[in-house]
């Protein structure tokens, strides 16, 4: 019996879609989300270190900064579906002209947020915050702005490698992004040797700098002669109108759903604005606790993503499920973890922002952060349901039914009922909370039960192509991983 059970267990983990292939392809997108989520911490704790009304600004500015991109991110991303499936089909031609059409919308989307700074002043004073934070706000958000082209290519560059398995680049170039990052923060942030110090002003000038050093790394290794050989990185420069009009036929939905979701929570952020600098900072400083759990399993949706998209190209359905039930239950055992902590051991993630900060001033903020993270402990369990079960739906392509949950879902769930509960009726940061963590909860659940349904087992994002040897090109059945 005992053997039998060996032996299950060994066959979960080593058999395709098991755990080890999840892993192993996870392992560095979750360091580079992690990075990512990290570089995000560590400016936040400078900014609280700095003054009350710089920790206070710096979430609705950028989150506000990250919904305008957020449609042609995750528009430009999506060609890493594009790529999955083409390589699971093993038409490599096709995976440098997919690239492409991603580069071309991120030109797209960096001429157009460029064309929004202008609006920063009225926007953020018609939102409303105490005065000293939306002067924070303006000049955080309108510096943002200017490095958003890049940001965007580096998403569609980055989905090229992901798309293909080749993780530990990725890996690579966002922790050393994260590395200039954390350096610029603090040189800028507080001055250093005749660097004056600059406060949110220099925090985003170090984001713009290294969001450029992101886009320069990738274009570097993309353009190796070996890419343009196999893959046609080069080659496939020119625009293509059928496949760029695929790209947006599935990836506009993807951005609109990224857009929304980041919109939603951008207005519950703003309206807890209302409620006052406490109330926002610990609001802020709460989200970005979580942030630090949130963006590892990012990376495992990611690589969740590509999996299904590359079974899904080599005729694999059975293959794509397991390899979504292996990320789920890795996922949600991580999840667990860091919940149980939230819940026991608050200020092991509070301190931190404490450390150089106002201790008087910080008081009330870090007792009413031990409070909202037993919420993000709550709605954290879900989000797992709603990262890897939505992950896998855009991996086959069903990116129209995750849009369409995410606009009712953010829509009648959370912005209305935050703005009823608190603006009109007067109700405290609890109820905008309550509110938040039900939003969570439903979307999690609506992914998961339209993944058991199975429709997204047909779906197909890459053109139909009758099998074919690869007679030109006998080097390509061994591209190297």
């Amino acid at each position: 019996m005992k053997r039998d059970n060996r032996r299950v267990l060994r066959g979960y983990w080593n058999n395709p879609g098991g755990f080890r292939e999840v892993l192993k392809l996870a392992f560095p997108l979750i360091l580079s989300t992690g990075s990512w989520s990290l570089q995000q911490f560590v400016d936040r704790m400078f900014l609280a270190w700095y003054s009350p009304e710089a920790i206070a600004a710096a979430s609705p500015a950028g989150i506000l900064n990250f919904t305008a991109m957020s449609l042609f991110i995750g528009t430009a991303s999506y060609v890493g579906t594009f790529v999955a499936q083409y390589y699971g089909a093993n038409r490599y031609n096709r995976i440098g002209p997919a690239l492409w059409q991603g580069l071309y919308v991120a030109m797209i989307g960096g001429v157009i947020i460029l064309s929004i700074i202008p609006l920063a002043r009225p926007l953020f004073e018609w939102i409303g915050h105490p005065p000293d934070v939306r002067e924070d706000e303006i000049i955080y958000f309108q510096y943002l702005c200017l490095g958003s082209a890049p940001v965007i290519a580096s998403a569609a560059l980055s989905s090229f490698f992901s798309g293909m398995g080749k993780t530990w680049i990725v890996m690579w170039v966002n922790i050393t992004m994260t590395g200039i990052n954390i350096v610029l923060d603090y040189l800028l942030i507080f001055g250093f040797m005749g660097i004056p110090a600059m406060g949110i002003k220099g925090a985003a000038i170090a984001t713009v700098i290294a969001g450029f050093y992101n886009f320069i790394a990738y274009a570097v290794i993309v353009v190796r002669p070996s890419y343009n050989r196999v893959f046609h990185v080069l080659a496939g420069w020119r625009p293509e109108k059928e496949l760029f009009l695929r790209l947006i036929r599935f990836g506009v939905p993807s951005g609109v759903q990224f857009l929304l979701d980041m919109a939603g929570f951008t207005a519950f952020i703003m309206i807890m604005g209302r409620l006052g600098t406490v109330n926002l900072a610990a609001t802020n400083i709460a989200f970005n606790i979580n942030t630090i759990a949130f963006m590892p399993m990012i990376g495992v949706g990611i690589a969740i993503s590509v999996l299904v998209g590359q079974y899904l190209g080599k005729n694999r359905p059975d293959l794509a499920q397991r390899s979504v039930y292996s990320g789920f239950i890795v996922t949600f055992m991580y999840m667990a973890s860091i919940s149980a902590l939230y819940v026991a051991a608050p200020g092991l993630f509070i301190e931190p922002f404490a450390a150089r900060a106002d201790q008087r001033a910080f008081e009330d903020i870090r007792g009413l952060a031990v409070i909202l993270l037993k919420f993000v402990a709550v709605y954290s369990l879900f989000d797992t349901l709603n990262i890897i079960f939505a992950s896998a739906l855009k991996g086959a392509g069903d990116t129209r039914f995750v849009m369409y949950m995410i606009v009712a879902v953010s829509f009648f769930i959370l912005v209305i009922p935050s703005y009823v509960g608190i603006v009109i009726l007067g109700g405290g940061i609890y109820v905008g909370w309550t509110i938040a963590s039900l939003y969570g909860i439903i979307l999690g659940l609506a992914f998961f039960t339209r993944f058991r349904g199975g429709k997204w087992k047909s779906m197909r994002v890459i053109e139909g192509h009758a099998p074919s040897v690869c007679m030109e090109r006998p080097e390509c059945p061994a591209i190297e991983l």
